[in-house]
């Protein structure tokens, strides 16, 4: 997917994927990753979900991954946070108490720019990346986090019916993925209430990956 793509979505706030509330199997399924307090999160492709409004609450310091600068201005007006920001000439860093994104190509980021990372939670950004970024993510994540476990939400559909992003990421993908890097366990699977974009049937699965 080209980089414009995400940023006119942004700038047109065609941002359906952009959830009212934290997801409910984070909330629920988060515990697996048996997180010390102030455990290091990191969120891929992170926009300004709430899911990190959450895990702030929740005493967990967040560090996330996004191309789009204007959502993370957002994220940080929505938060009534003034975040330092510097740049590089890869990456621009925007950074406050507990909270640090990097805004720039997830490719370019390293396992030094992020430092330890305890936990991956994997919402959005392996469902929204084609066939050929998704292989190359793949192998990048465990590679910039250290193999850090992670909770990874995909879905289950007929890519005839819709074209994604979000993109079709069924178990046989999770797995020829992840499986020489992590011992994988479904947690859940169910169809998602009312259809991915309202419309097309599709299974949501959870995901607990650890080294």
């Amino acid at each position: 997917m080209e980089h414009g793509f995400w940023h006119e979505k942004w700038e047109e706030n065609e941002i359906g994927f952009h959830q009212p509330k934290p997801h409910p199997q984070l909330v629920r399924y988060l515990p697996e990753l048996k997180l010390a307090p102030g455990a290091r999160v990191f969120l891929p492709l992170c926009g300004k979900t709430l899911d990190i409004h959450w895990l702030l609450a929740e005493g967990f310091e967040v560090i996330g991954a996004e191309l789009s600068e204007l959502a993370i201005t957002q994220l940080f007006e929505e938060l009534g946070v003034e975040p330092e920001i510097t740049e590089t000439d890869r990456l621009k860093l925007y950074a406050a108490n507990k909270i640090t994104i990097f805004v720039g190509d997830i490719f370019a980021l390293t396992a030094d720019d992020l430092g330890p990372i305890d936990a991956i939670y994997d919402r959005a950004a392996l469902v929204a990346l084609p066939d050929d970024m998704r292989a190359a993510y793949a192998k990048h994540l465990p590679i910039i986090t250290g193999t850090a476990p992670q909770l990874l939400i995909s879905f289950d559909y007929d890519q005839s019916v819709m074209p994604g992003p979000p993109f079709s990421v069924p178990e046989t993908s999770v797995r020829a993925f992840y499986d020489e890097t992590y011992a994988i366990t479904r947690l859940a699977s169910a169809p998602v209430k009312g259809g991915l974009k309202g419309f097309c049937p599709a299974e949501e699965g959870v995901w607990l990956l650890k080294a």
